[in-house]
């Protein structure tokens, strides 16, 4: 991978809280592939199936367990290894989670993302934080534009509520503490329904069809025509990497809030993305659950990426087909070994640069 990202995370040592989440753990095998260095700050994963268990990245990285919560020891992780670079991706995930205990999901998102960036303040080792939040930070008027960097922050749910806090959050901190050149450059980035490989986590609609479709029952779909933002977990992940690179070289004129969506075709309903997800799999069907039971949630929600098409030259590359058909194959793992499993999702980004480097090229020509 020489060249990419300006070849910036080489030997640098990079602290990722929440590496043994989804998206933490796929930023993990990315970043050991660019040259890192990982520390990674999490609790353990919950599953034997989780993706870092299952390409067994403990045995590549330095891992603590810990809680975002707990400011003492995140500071002495800091202190001890000095990272050069953070991503902030520990948090309480999921919306249905929320309502069940929304006091563990305020302290995890709201206060964790305080504790971060007051372990960034006080270590001096750190050019480079960001903080990875959600596109349900946005105040969501079920409204057909997407939404941009500037609109009002808020949420109905305590998740929404509490990205939409830990984004105002990182907005007085750069103001605060970090807007002068001697400080670290932050930002805080935005995604949409994000998918891919070693996902299992509960009351999520992909991980639902696959944990149905493994053993020949019915998706239950509990919200057929919400429709989201789907992207497979590389395309955020070149944005945050992307941004990261600018930041560490260009400093402040990087910091702030930014948009990394898909392609406004891949904006579907639930209904249809497990339609589509049945027939690249092959088999499979599906029930609606009595919608009147179920917990409210939005029905529209996108993103603008214009700022960042524009001002990263990043854009997003795989259509939903794409998006699915690389999901799947990262699915299908079971006679693999770990480490068959992380050179398959080692390949899968190699093969996402090529045809991100091929677009790039088509474009410029």
């Amino acid at each position: 991978m020489s060249g990419i990202f300006n070849n910036i995370y080489e030997g640098k040592t990079v602290l990722i809280t929440g590496d043994t989440g989804f998206k933490g753990s796929w930023l993990t095998l990315w970043l050991l592939n660019l040259g890192a260095n990982v520390v990674g700050f999490a609790l353990k994963p919950k599953t034997e199936r989780d993706n870092y268990v299952i390409c067994n990245l403990n045995d590549k990285v330095i891992h603590i367990n810990g809680d975002i919560r707990d400011y003492k020891s995140i500071l002495e992780i800091f202190s001890k290894y000095e990272p050069e670079i953070v991503f902030h991706l520990a948090a309480q995930a999921l919306v249905l989670d929320s309502y069940r205990d929304p006091i563990y999901t305020y302290n995890t998102n709201v206060m964790g993302t305080v504790n971060l960036f007051e372990a960034v303040r006080n270590t001096s080792s750190v050019k480079v934080a960001i903080n990875i939040t959600s596109d349900k930070c946005y105040e969501n008027r079920e409204w057909i534009y997407g939404y941009r960097e500037i609109d009002t922050m808020g949420g109905k749910d305590p998740y929404s509520a509490s990205k939409g806090a830990s984004e105002i959050i990182t907005s007085s901190y750069l103001r605060s503490f970090f807007n002068q050149d001697s400080t670290a450059n932050i930002a805080s980035v935005r995604a949409g329904n994000v998918i891919g490989g070693g996902d299992w986590a509960d009351n999520r609609i992909f991980p639902d069809c696959m944990r149905a479709l493994m053993s020949d029952k019915p998706i239950i779909i509990r919200n057929p025509r919400a429709v989201r933002p789907w992207q497979h977990v590389l395309e955020p992940l070149s944005g945050y990497l992307t941004l990261g690179s600018l930041l560490y070289t260009d400093g402040k004129k990087y910091s702030g809030a930014w948009n990394f969506g898909p392609l406004s075709k891949n904006m579907v309903s639930v209904r249809q993305l497990v339609e589509e997800t049945i027939r690249q799999w092959g088999s499979g069907k599906y029930i609606l659950e009595n919608e009147t039971d179920s917990i409210e949630e939005a029905n529209l929600l996108h993103l603008d990426i214009s700022k960042a098409v524009n001002e990263l030259k990043w854009s997003p590359v795989f259509d939903l087909r794409q998006t699915l058909k690389f999901t799947i194959e990262e699915y299908k793992i079971d006679n693999l070994t770990s480490e068959e499993i992380f050179s398959q999702q080692s390949d899968h980004i190699e093969k996402y640069i090529k045809l991100r480097k091929k677009i790039e090229v088509d474009r410029n020509a």
